[in-house]
């Protein structure tokens, strides 16, 4: 079954990869992927899947089901399909989409003796505001039973875990006055800024090695000769579990407090985005890299422990899930880099879209297969879920 999967997949090659180049050559960012969502539901509703589009109040995001049979497994596809402001596809999400729609159209196609459901979701905006928040607050992906993706990368492998993230935007509001004349009439809200900073420097010698917080300053107030009564920055705090991460917020929200209290100015915390960290699934892990090698995936690596953010973590929060990483640029490229850009249409990111197709259709025939492997898989979401560490 697998080859014939595979088989179908490559019949339709140029058919993928240039669907992924028009989304490389139409870079959209967050919340703007109007010509990526379009070309991806229109594939999908040509061939015979139910859509739906601009769900959970996002007009590019879309759900698309296939169900056949009754009863069997509800298999969650997901891909994004953001650029980045100014970069462009310097992420490779420009292959998400296509992979994504032909390893659901290839099972459709040739699955249709058992019993399973098919939910592609469209999830636009993972670089900016994260739409699978969104989604999640509307009720999405409550009607699946696992979640899989698919990312290009440096190397072929999966992840063991991800940074839960808060990222709050602090503004202080002070007094303004003449610096030289009046400074004693001033309370300095960039004074508020800077001692939230040093309160922060403080705080590191005493939370755990995985946490990081970083921050810039927005607004420092304006001319040195005035006391500025407005000043602003952006703080992240991450770790990798969510739990110990709380802590350290309210931690964080003392310091700003305590900075207001000895400026005597006012201040202000808007939580401006929360991902959480990725529960793994280590047995979901091992089913795609056994699918990578059966496909013959290249450069296949050990899953990778040290990662960074993202939504998809608040999904894998809530159920088993796992990303396949597909390898197209040179080993130890950084995301986010013009090597990324240079690479987005070559061989090697034609071949990374078509082998993470085949990956995730082959994964969804061997869940569909073998019903136990979900229930195991299940099993030790919730296992690992409990876990503290």
């Amino acid at each position: 079954m697998k080859l014939k999967i595979g088989d179908y997949i490559d019949i339709n090659r140029k058919e993928i990869t240039d669907m992924a180049d028009y989304i490389f050559d139409n870079p959209e960012t967050g919340g703007n992927e109007y010509k990526a969502s379009e070309m991806l539901t229109d594939y999908l509703g040509r061939n015979g899947f139910i859509i739906n589009k601009g769900i959970a109040g996002l007009e590019t995001a879309f759900k698309a089901v296939h169900e056949n049979g009754i009863g069997g497994p509800s298999i969650g596809l997901l891909c994004e399909y953001d650029a980045l402001e100014g970069i462009g596809h310097a992420c490779g999400h420009h292959m998400q989409g296509p992979a994504i729609v032909y390893a659901a159209s290839a099972i459709k196609e040739m699955m249709k003796e058992s019993n399973y459901r098919l939910v592609i979701y469209g999830t636009p905006a993972e670089e900016t505001f994260g739409g699978k928040l969104n989604m999640l607050k509307y009720g999405c992906f409550q009607d699946i039973d696992v979640a899989l993706m698919m990312h290009a990368g440096p190397t072929t492998t999966t992840d063991i875990r991800s940074l839960a993230m808060d990222r709050f935007l602090v503004e202080f509001k002070g007094i303004s006055s003449h610096a030289a004349l009046k400074a004693e009439d001033g309370r300095s809200a960039l004074d508020g800024i800077l001692m939230l900073a040093n309160g922060i420097e403080y705080l590191r010698e005493h939370v755990r090695d995985d946490v990081r917080i970083h921050y810039s300053i927005i607004n420092g107030g304006g001319p040195p000769n005035v006391v500025p009564k407005y000043a602003s920055a952006e703080f992240v705090l991450r770790s990798y579990n969510r739990e110990y991460l709380d802590t350290v917020v309210e931690r964080f929200k003392k310091i700003v407090k305590g900075a207001a209290l000895m400026t005597e100015t006012e201040c202000e915390l808007t939580i401006k985005k929360t991902l959480d960290n990725k529960v793994p699934v280590i047995g979901l892990n091992d089913l795609l890299i056994d699918n990578a090698k059966e496909f013959d995936a290249p450069c296949i690596r050990p899953p990778r422990e040290k990662t960074g953010s993202t939504d998809f973590g608040n999904v894998m929060h809530v159920m088993p899930g796992s990303c396949i990483r597909v390898a197209f640029v040179p080993e130890g490229t950084s995301s986010h880099s013009e090597e990324y850009i240079k690479a987005g249409k070559t061989e090697k990111a034609h071949d990374a879209t078509v082998l993470a197709s085949k990956i995730l259709a082959g994964s969804v025939t061997d869940m569909i297969i073998k019903p136990e492997l979900l229930a195991e898989f299940k099993r030790e979401f919730e296992i690992n879920k409990g876990q503290k560490s």
